[in-house]
């Protein structure tokens, strides 16, 4: 069965690891990347290596996404592929955690979820096709322990897509939530010697995203959960 065509992608949260991945594994099917995040500084190696555009934006801004689509509308095109992938995390004691950092972890989180994927919707919806993919993570699920506001971000943003997918599956829309549920492997964090495949690669998850956007019309996904095969679950 063929592919679902794409042309455009656009990633938030742009930065090294997953993102990385995700936007080298696109490029590498031929479709033309956007990366967005509130620093670009830093992705000037990724750019060399997949030809991808880049554009300042702090998602949790109203008019900074605004700005971010409009931006692509004039140039690069709307978006085909959207994948928010930023995020924002503080961890203590419920009795401890500073207000303004909880309410920058829900923006991060969730807020930010909601103006991306309703910019894309809305340019989505007249061509009845698009693929909407949302980064979840263990604290999708579970709440743990002195990790509240990672907790309440993440339950409302799988809350979204979960509403997204039930309103836009019917109207051409593949709307998905990738449940991240183990932690990815990066430079700075390596398998010990004993315990190889312990952590998530992120070129294996990258490819995971990649079928999920490829699904076939009659076999959708709304969500799928990762982890370490390994892994006790």
């Amino acid at each position: 069965m063929p592919y679902v065509k794409f042309n455009t992608a656009l990633i938030v949260g742009a930065g090294a690891g997953l993102s990385a991945s995700l936007a080298r594994v696109l490029a590498g099917e031929g479709i033309k990347v956007a990366l967005a995040a509130r620093s670009t500084g830093d992705l000037a190696s990724l750019v060399k290596e997949t030809g991808a555009l880049t554009f300042s934006c702090d998602a949790t801004r109203p008019a900074d996404v605004e700005k971010l689509f409009s931006d692509l509308d004039a140039g690069f095109g709307a978006p085909e592929i959207v994948i928010y992938n930023a995020g924002y995390r503080v961890r203590g004691p419920l009795i401890t955690l500073n207000p303004a950092e909880v309410e920058k972890t829900i923006a991060a989180c969730a807020f930010g979820g909601f103006l991306v994927g309703q910019q894309a919707a809305r340019r989505m919806l007249p061509k009845r096709h698009g693929a909407i993919l949302f980064s979840g993570a263990s604290a999708s699920v579970k709440g743990y322990a002195e990790s509240a506001p990672f907790a309440m971000g993440k339950f409302a943003l799988r809350g979204l897509a979960q509403s997204m997918a039930r309103e836009l599956h019917p109207q051409g829309i593949h709307v998905a939530h990738i449940v991240i549920d183990g932690a990815i492997k990066s430079a700075s964090r390596s398998e010990p010697p004993d315990k190889t495949a312990s952590l998530l690669n992120p070129n294996s998850i990258a490819a995971s995203y990649l079928h999920v956007i490829h699904q076939p019309h009659s076999a959708w996904s709304w969500e799928i959960e990762l982890r370490p095969w390994v892994e006790k679950f």
